[in-house]
């Protein structure tokens, strides 16, 4: 699953927002599940991914007190969701007020997870951030690179 792209889409009166096609095809019949992200976004993934997080989470020492605190948040706020015929998504309401989100939002393709974000929240994040782009490549890639295995 390969999730990528970035749409900007109305929330309706109901908390529902219709997911691209694209973005819904990639995500094919997996279980979803929707969690608070980084950055003030939340963070909509497939139940493998939420799995692979979770066995991540379980190699730390559970007597980490910031490995405990995360997974309590994390996993307290995580909530099912499913896509209606119409291929919209429910926000509950406490995640969308979590991140700020009520009306106007991005919907953002990341790899192995798909992110809402308040759009005027992500036009920021997008105008500070985006001059940074090939500095940020750099860096990634340098990293990247040094972690792969020889």
């Amino acid at each position: 699953m390969l999730l990528t792209g970035s749409y900007r889409r109305t929330l309706d009166e109901k908390m529902r927002l219709s997911l691209p096609k694209q973005l819904r095809q990639s995500l094919g019949d997996s279980r979803l599940f929707l969690a608070p992200g980084t950055d003030r976004a939340l963070a909509l993934y497939a139940e493998e991914v939420l799995s692979q997080i979770g066995l991540a989470l379980g190699r730390l020492s559970p007597a980490a007190k910031e490995a405990r605190s995360f997974s309590r948040l994390f996993y307290a706020q995580a909530q099912p969701v499913e896509i209606d015929r119409q291929g919209r998504l429910r926000i509950p309401p406490e995640l969308a007020k979590l991140s700020s989100i009520v009306d106007e939002v991005m919907i953002v393709g990341i790899r192995d997870r798909i992110e809402f974000w308040n759009a005027s929240e992500w036009d920021a994040f997008f105008q500070n951030t985006q001059p940074s782009y090939d500095t940020l490549a750099e860096r990634v890639f340098d990293d990247a690179h040094q972690a792969r295995p020889e």
